[in-house]
């Protein structure tokens, strides 16, 4: 079974089976079972042009639950796919809508509330209808943050009709720097003691309310603090720490980097920095 981090990639299930993670107590729910939480379902999806297959899962909560974005921010818990090994599926490439930022008990995290639809883009090695298998570790959470796993399975069948909900959610994903209007990043390193700090200013359009600056490394493995973003005119800039498994010093390839700018209205991602 080989392990799918969701900053790129996600399986999907047809038939959902629900387990309690390990530790997790009945009371952390509040008096609810852990399907009166969340609960999660298939969309077919159709098989594109290119060979390729988009389907999605919806998943929905209950009032005043989350759950998290590929980068959850240190108030979340990070989504991880745990896919069965096939040759039918060469990869799984989840297009994220666009999420919401926010604060519980002082922390800050990046998701969904209420419901939300995550299109799944497989790219298949076969023909024909396709079965898949694995699991999913993720993320809910009220006031505090709850681990669970979920079972997966089902079958990618062969049809060309669209979804129109999946397409909505398409959609909905963030915009790029050209397609919004945006700049360049413009970013600044300075060592740390276990890492690397990146300053960042990007000339930016008005995203919203509660603009929030999200730093991301290439590699799943790099820790990237939280930051504090501040509008300055036409411009936003943010500050944050990249700390690797090893915590020292390493290089960075500013291309590696990616810069996404959520606000109320719209989020934009911009791709790698210059110095």
């Amino acid at each position: 079974m080989k392990k799918i981090a969701t900053q790129t990639c996600l399986a999907f299930l047809t038939a959902l089976g629900l387990m309690w993670g390990g530790g997790i107590a009945r009371a952390e729910f509040q008096g609810q079972t852990l399907s009166d939480v969340v609960a999660v379902s298939f969309l077919p999806g159709w098989r594109l042009d290119n060979g390729n297959h988009m389907a999605a899962i919806r998943i929905d909560l209950a009032p005043g639950w989350k759950t998290y974005w590929r980068a959850p921010g240190e108030g979340g818990v990070p989504t991880v796919i745990h896919l069965d090994e096939t040759a039918a599926v060469r990869d799984v490439t989840i297009h994220w809508p666009r999420p919401d930022v926010f604060v519980i008990n002082g922390m800050r995290s990046i998701g969904y509330k209420d419901s939300v639809i995550l299109p799944l883009e497989f790219s298949l090695g076969a023909t024909g209808e396709i079965a898949i298998a694995g699991r999913v570790d993720m993320g809910v959470c009220l006031d505090v943050c709850i681990p669970i796993t979920l079972d997966l399975s089902g079958h990618l069948a062969v049809t060309r009709q669209r979804n129109a909900a999946i397409a909505a959610a398409l959609a909905d994903r963030p915009l790029s720097a050209a397609e919004a209007g945006a700049g360049i990043a413009r970013c600044q390193l300075t060592p740390v003691s276990d890492g690397l700090r990146v300053s960042v200013t990007i000339v930016m359009p008005a995203t919203g309310d509660l603009e929030t600056v999200v730093i991301e490394h290439r590699d799943p493995g790099m820790w990237v603090s939280d930051t504090m973003t501040r509008r300055d005119g036409a411009s936003v800039s943010a500050t944050a720490d990249i700390v690797p498994p090893h915590h020292g010093a390493f290089a960075l390839n500013r291309r590696d980097l990616r810069f996404s700018v959520i606000g109320s209205r719209m989020a934009v991602e911009v791709e790698g920095c210059q110095g």
